[in-house]
């Protein structure tokens, strides 16, 4: 009898061992998960915009994150070797640990070969030119059955063709169709933004940068570079506009004038 209770209660331990050996590799391995991959723990992006290479590798340290060139373009007016753009964009969520793509501003001009965007859509185009080292310019609309598709593509006015080579970093506009069923977008809050991220946002939402009203103390291209949105106009309200509509941005150098 005593043998029977003995071999009942063997029995039963070994199988909450079990359970609970098992349960202890699961917690361990859940852990392990979460460090590996720092669940849950991201940070910002920090703007690189018109930093020197080795300033922006220091910025990135310091968010626990790491930057890494991938491309140049030319910017006449830029200093030679800072940054350009960035991929992912300022104030994006990321994991620590992220490369941060760089572009930056090379010390001679180089040509690409113009893609061929007609056809393609706004978002389809606007990464293709950043992928060729282009920016997007100005968005003309024309009434068309489908919105914000590429009808033409033109560089300094003038419409060129696919294949034909262009310095890097031109701006490229894009002649784009509007359907008036389908012509309304919203104006996205630029505040605190700076200059060229602002522009990127507003062609994010189908609009122009009409006017950029630039404060006394900016007075270089570096400095427009630098220099942040505290007005715009129109401001956003619930009310949209029509697609390719300008916005006029105020910018100045101070952070903290975006604020008041």
């Amino acid at each position: 009898m005593n043998k029977d209770i003995f071999q009942k209660y063997w029995i039963v331990g070994n199988i909450l061992l079990a359970v609970l050996l098992f349960a202890a590799l699961t917690v361990t391995a859940q852990i392990s998960l979460r460090v590996l991959t720092r669940h849950g723990k991201s940070v910002s992006v920090p703007d690189f915009t018109n930093m020197s290479v080795e300033e922006a590798r220091k910025t990135a340290e310091m968010s626990d994150l790491k930057v890494i060139v991938t491309d140049s373009v030319f910017v006449r007016r830029l200093d030679k070797g800072v940054v350009y753009r960035q991929n992912p964009k300022p104030g994006s969520g990321v994991k620590k640990g992220r490369h941060i793509s760089l572009t930056i501003n090379s010390v001679i001009p180089r040509t690409i070969l113009m893609p061929d965007l007609v056809g393609c859509s706004l978002v389809e185009a606007k990464a293709e030119l950043l992928n060729r080292g282009l920016n997007l310019g100005g968005l003309r609309y024309v009434e068309d059955i489908a919105t914000n598709n590429v009808l033409k593509q033109l560089c300094m006015g003038k419409e060129i063709s696919a294949g034909s080579r262009i310095i890097s970093g031109s701006d490229v506009d894009l002649v784009l169709g509007l359907n008036p069923e389908n012509s309304l977008t919203d104006v996205p809050n630029l505040t605190g933004l700076k200059y060229i991220h602002a522009i990127d946002v507003l062609h994010d939402n189908s609009l122009n940068c009409g006017r950029a009203v630039f404060d006394d103390g900016i007075r270089t291209y570096a400095d427009s570079v630098n220099a942040v949105v505290y007005r715009q106009d129109p401001a956003v309200s619930d009310e949209q506009v029509t697609m390719g509509s300008a916005v006029t941005l105020h910018l100045a150098l101070d952070p903290g004038k975006a604020a008041r």
